[in-house]
């Protein structure tokens, strides 16, 4: 009696697949725990950092003129620091004022510590159950020092919602800098760019990103108010600017960090008015110059993960618009997107 056949299965593709996927991520995550905060710092740079007294305008115009995106507060008072301030955070301010027909000349004397601590202000933040789309979340110092693994910054980013974490020298305190998801990915991308089996997945097929549904765009005919209530809204960082019709090409990108607006304004009522500008008349008025993080970058649901790292060490970009053959916006990927992918959060 001839003996029954025995059926060999041989192992599935789509393992083999997760167990690259899965070193790849753990090559990354390893990575992330052995190197520190001090490794992503510029060998020269500089900081700026607000005493909380200050008028908050003049601190805004401060941060613009030395091209900087985020500033620590320092309390003299209480002899520590207290808080960030951002440049979207004026620009917040500006949407509450406008929004509850408030007198702006005022913000000319008011002070940071006045601003940062009015109830009305936090009353009306995204975190509150105010259905008002302005306003600021409370302060508090969040910040790493130099020892600190690029692990726990990037959770202490991911956990806190921060988009610049301070840090710290440990010494006497002094801020060094502050980074973020960008620095964090250009200094993975410089050490894994070359190990092309590990990131061989599409973005797509490994769910890094926002897409379909979930997109948020503006059109050209909108006004800048409404594209920044959006993003204040949603919590985001820039909207895709899509065609008025059903075709939803995307033809430009508006970034929170894009202050055109306030820059030209001659004052705070001059950038209130400006509020009621188009995406159109914004898009006119936005630098040409491609080399900056928040130009507009497209790529396409097919682009491997490894292609990503590489478009990144070209271009340094905040995020890249995923587009179909028609140029149709799909989706967004952003530095932060990539980043806590292999965190495993």
């Amino acid at each position: 009696m001839d003996p029954e056949p025995v059926t060999v299965t041989s192992r599935p593709l789509h393992n083999e697949r997760e167990v690259v996927r899965s070193a790849g991520r753990e090559a990354i995550s390893t990575f992330l725990d052995s190197h520190n905060c001090f490794s992503v710092l510029r060998s020269s740079g500089k900081v700026v950092v607000f005493d909380t007294r200050i008028p908050i305008q003049l601190a805004f115009y401060a941060l613009v003129e030395h091209d900087m995106q985020a500033a620590p507060l320092w309390d003299p008072a209480l002899c520590q620091f207290v808080g960030l301030l951002t440049v979207t955070d004026f620009v917040d301010i500006l949407l509450h004022y406008r929004a509850n027909g408030l007198d702006v000349a005022t913000l000319a004397t008011r002070s940071i510590a006045e601003i940062v601590n009015d109830p009305a202000l936090l009353a009306s933040s995204p975190s509150s159950s105010s259905s008002s789309s302005s306003g600021l979340k409370r302060q508090f110092f969040h910040s790493a020092d130099t020892s600190t693994s690029l692990k726990q910054a990037c959770l202490m980013l991911h956990k806190n919602s921060m988009d610049f974490l301070p840090i710290m020298f440990p010494e006497d305190m002094r801020v060094l800098a502050t980074i973020t998801y960008t620095n964090i990915l250009e200094h993975l991308v410089t050490h894994f760019r070359e190990q092309r089996r590990l990131f061989d997945d599409t973005i797509y097929d490994l769910d890094i990103g926002t897409y379909h549904d979930r997109l948020v765009t503006v059109s050209p005919s909108q006004k800048l108010a409404d594209a920044l209530n959006l993003l204040h809204e949603h919590n985001l960082s820039a909207l895709p600017i899509v065609t008025d019709d059903d075709e939803r090409k995307i033809i430009g990108v508006y970034s929170r960090s894009d202050i055109t607006f306030l820059a030209t304004a001659s004052d705070a009522e001059d950038a209130i008015a400006n509020l009621d500008l188009t995406i159109e008349q914004i898009m006119a008025q936005q630098r040409k110059d491609m080399t900056t993080p928040d130009a507009l970058q497209t790529c396409s649901k097919s682009h491997s993960l490894q292609s990503i790292f590489e478009y990144f060490a070209q271009l340094r970009f905040n995020r890249l618009f995923i587009v179909d053959e028609k140029d149709c916006v799909v989706g967004v990927v952003s530095a932060k997107d990539l980043v806590v992918y292999f965190l495993d959060v």
